[in-house]
């Protein structure tokens, strides 16, 4: 096997078809492998590495300037990193924010996740559009010695996120209740003291300012694990479900999920909203079917269509898998589609508060076009 060494170059991104790029490491040491994607957000590279949607996958950010307001604890989607590791083109600057405090690259060395600097990404994103995400193998090295064969082969036998359900891998332990609302100038994060309705919220990977949103339209949320089932979710008598956003394909996590999902629509009339692989869910148990999308959406700019009010929303998105809206039943319906390929980015059971998005209305990071989201998914549950 060859060894390669640069004198300059501590870091490496191979993948599966051999191409190897080298550049400059920071963060931590050692070596990953993952599906790779690309995400064209300008902002909220810190809210992109710490949503669960991303296990299983390495991100490259196609906007340059990456670490460059550094990072807080604010901002953080959930307790610790969960993509694999991040490829940039510029190595991250001394970070100049006023909320900032903590550089980039410590924040990713305490917490194990690798990166990459001085990548060529926009031939990278080229060949990932061009291709398909590819399985990737990212390895830092201060030394800049690599075994670039090895690392070429760990990519090739990484088993692709078709079949992989990692909704257990980033779901809650045990249920907690969330009462925190929306970031709001000067007080910053507020608590709910005058909730209105119940919900229960399954975690397949929930983004904490998804669960602000919905606080801030006055639920008092109880959040619970991804395998929880149908009893114990209507235990705690909600007036309403929510399905959260999470990683992997959703035909794997929805062996256990969709069953809960059919009982809760069999057993109750409940409002049922879900976001991403909540959507994906939600679909699956209408009798709809998802596939693997070639390289995904990933990004904060990304139109979509409202179908009944022929609006166009700019929305966050973050997903490699699909609802095929040509396998949905009678009595579901399409009602929004992305305007960059057409594909399914919403539906709703005719007759019934049931409904679901697949972009992500909460705008961690993105725009807030589609806040009133939330706001339907609770005058939903007050005409009950």
């Amino acid at each position: 096997m060859a060894q390669v060494s640069h004198s300059h170059p501590t870091a490496c991104l191979a993948l599966a078809d051999g191409t190897v790029f080298f550049g400059h490491g920071f963060g931590a040491t050692g070596q990953t492998v993952a599906e790779l994607c690309f995400n064209t957000a300008m902002t909220g590279y810190q809210e992109i590495m710490t949503d669960p949607s991303y296990a299983g996958q390495i991100v490259t950010f196609t906007f340059p300037h990456i670490g460059n307001t550094g990072v807080n604890a604010e901002d953080d989607e959930t307790a610790a990193p969960v993509s694999e590791g991040m490829v940039v083109k510029w190595d991250p600057t001394t970070p100049s924010n006023w909320r900032a405090t903590e550089a980039l690259s410590n924040w990713l060395a305490a917490r194990g996740r690798i990166a990459i600097g001085g990548v060529d990404t926009r031939r990278l994103t080229r060949a990932i559009r061009q291709q398909g995400a590819p399985h990737a193998a990212i390895a830092h090295n201060p030394d800049g010695v690599f075994d670039t064969d090895a690392l070429v082969a760990a990519a090739r036998d990484f088993p692709g996120l078709e079949g992989m359900d990692l909704a257990k891998s980033v779901t809650c332990a045990q249920s907690y209740s969330w009462d925190e609302m929306r970031w709001a100038w000067p007080e910053g994060y507020e608590k709910q003291t005058e909730a209105k309705y119940k919900v229960v919220a399954v975690d397949y990977g929930a983004k904490r300012n998804i669960l602000r949103c919905l606080a801030s339209v006055g639920c008092d949320i109880t959040v619970v694990p991804a395998t929880a089932t149908a009893e114990d979710i209507l235990a705690h008598k909600p007036d309403g479900v929510f399905l959260s956003n999470g990683p992997g394909d959703p035909a794997a996590t929805g062996t256990y999920a969709v069953p809960m999902i059919q009982e809760i629509l069999t057993q109750t009339n409940l409002p049922i909203f879900g976001i991403c692989l909540g959507h994906q869910m939600l679909a699956l148990a209408l009798g709809g079917k998802t596939i693997k999308m070639n390289h995904g959406h990933h990004g904060a700019n990304h139109p979509v269509k409202d179908i009944d009010t022929g609006k166009v929303e700019i929305t966050s998105m973050n997903h490699g898998f699909a609802v095929d809206a040509q396998t949905l039943p009678a009595g579901v319906r399409q009602t929004h589609i992305s305007l960059f390929d057409g594909s399914n980015c919403g539906i709703a059971m005719e007759g019934r508060p049931v409904y679901s998005v697949q972009h992500h209305p909460e705008a961690s990071p993105g725009p807030q076009d589609s806040f009133y989201l939330f706001e339907k998914f609770a005058l939903s549950m007050a005409a009950r």
